[in-house]
């Protein structure tokens, strides 16, 4: 059986090196052409852009945004400008919404108008924010009534809603038809929106009553009124709740397309699958547990790369300036106990990494939609339990170590409750911090801080029983 994973991880990575292999033959004749005579006829380049044309044209969407994010700006800009004429406006809305601004940056406007040009109100509404004013006003003014109405409101929610992803592409019919009028009704459409499983069922005033999944449609009696076969208790959301809380719950309960509803139930659009994929591909959890703010191209310059990673470092410095404030307080008790100082980063490096697990479990239970407030109770009563009891196994092999090297059971007795009152420090700082912050992007900067609490109180707690009980 093939593993269609491996396979299309394997054609994507093949199709990225046969577009590379175009590049660089399309640069070597490029650079021939400049190093001949100027006086003299330029030479043909060699069919290498119609052959990129042709590759890239048989890939699929998504295939190619990934490589054009792959690509430095002037190979990305050159891609691009193959594929403008017929899918640049879709191209634009595949991409990364960093290596889009970047992109569109370097686009005439005519060709930017060409590419928005190709797009309708649901594509639009996926780029409108980094659209120039002048150029949406255009565009929105070409659009039928209707769709342009659509993408007014959709462009007016929360940046963070579910309405800013929602599409208006999906079938709704009235609940007084029968199932044999309702497929005619398909029959007619000609082709159904991707991703529809459900077919909606409003009232008289566009009320969503329900929804009848393709199979009940396609294999019950075409006699039966659509009000006789519709489930009710399909998964419903408003445009105004969080995006992200859809998304854990179409991981939850397996969806492909749900119906979007204003305050009164009256039917707005439909959030699908696809939606929900775009606002997860970014990976933001993984930059910003390292402090990066919102997603930073591979091909950003390299301004703009340091400029994202300021304030982590400025509070990653300050909180380290601290620390070694913390440390100079202790400067008596190092020079006469000078083992201190190499015993000091066995302390912190350990409540660092039990603080980062802490922060991992809450994470999880945070992106799975599964922390009450109860259940915080519970995680962090948890969670210092497995403090204590890793705490004191790393107790008791560091004063293990300690009494090994310096042979002072003093000294080992105080790294080892050291080790115990940084741990449970840690788990308890590891759990708060993802929790105070969640709403607000519980991963951004969580180790920064984690790291900044428990090292510093890690060398205050160490140092302190230090100069309590060997001075």
């Amino acid at each position: 059986m093939r593993n269609d994973n491996n396979s299309s991880a394997a054609r994507l990575t093949a199709n990225l090196a046969q577009v590379v292999e175009l590049l660089e033959i399309f640069h070597r004749e490029e650079a021939q052409r400049a190093a001949g005579d100027p006086d003299q006829p330029k030479p043909a380049v060699h069919n290498t852009l119609p052959d990129l044309r042709d590759r890239l044209s048989r890939m699929h969407l998504a295939d190619v945004a990934v490589l054009l994010e792959s690509l430095p700006h002037e190979d990305r800009l050159l891609l691009w400008r193959q594929l403008r004429e017929q899918r640049g406006g879709e191209l634009l809305v595949a991409l990364g919404e960093s290596v889009r601004v970047t992109l569109m940056a370097r686009l005439s406007e005519e060709e930017l108008r060409l590419a928005i040009g190709q797009l309708d109100s649901d594509g639009l509404a996926a780029i409108a924010n980094v659209l120039p004013p002048p150029l949406l006003r255009e565009r929105l003014l070409a659009l039928p009534e209707a769709e342009r109405h659509w993408l007014e409101r959709s462009m007016a929610y929360r940046a963070d809603a579910v309405g800013k992803l929602m599409s208006r592409a999906m079938v709704a019919v009235p609940d007084h038809l029968t199932l044999e009028q309702v497929r005619a009704t398909l029959r007619n459409l000609g082709e159904l929106p991707p991703h529809t499983d459900t077919i909606f069922v409003i009232d008289r005033q566009g009320v969503l009553r329900g929804g009848v999944p393709l199979p009940a449609l396609l294999l019950s009696a075409s006699t039966l009124a659509v009000s006789d076969v519709m489930r009710s208790d399909i998964v419903t959301f408003t445009a105004e709740e969080e995006a992200r809380g859809a998304a854990q719950a179409f991981a939850r309960y397996a969806l492909v397309s749900a119906p979007v509803v204003d305050r009164h139930g009256k039917l707005l659009g439909r959030l699908t699958v696809d939606g929900v994929m775009d606002l997860l591909r970014n990976e933001r959890a993984v930059l910003n547990l390292a402090g990066l703010r919102g997603e930073e191209e591979l091909f950003a310059s390299l301004w703009s790369s340091a400029r994202n990673r300021w304030l982590w470092l400025a509070i990653t410095l300050l909180t380290a300036l601290v620390a070694s404030r913390v440390i100079g307080l202790f400067e008596t008790t190092i020079a006469q106990r000078v083992a201190l100082a190499a015993l000091m980063p066995i302390v912190a490096s350990i409540g660092g990494h039990s603080g980062n697990q802490a922060t991992a479990r809450v994470l999880r239970a945070l992106a799975r939609d599964q922390l009450t407030i109860g259940n915080s109770f519970y995680l962090l009563r948890k969670e210092l339990q497995v403090g204590l009891l890793n705490g004191v196994v790393c107790a008791a092999v560091a004063g293990g170590f300690a009494y090994a090297i310096y042979g002072q059971m003093a000294l080992a007795s105080v790294i080892a409750a050291a080790m115990v009152l940084t741990v449970l420090l840690a788990a308890l700082v590891g759990v708060a911090v993802p929790l105070v912050r969640r709403g607000r992007e519980p991963a951004l900067g969580s180790t920064t801080l984690l790291t900044a609490a428990t090292s510093t109180m890690g060398f205050f707690i160490f140092l302190g029983l230090a100069s309590l009980f060997l001075l």
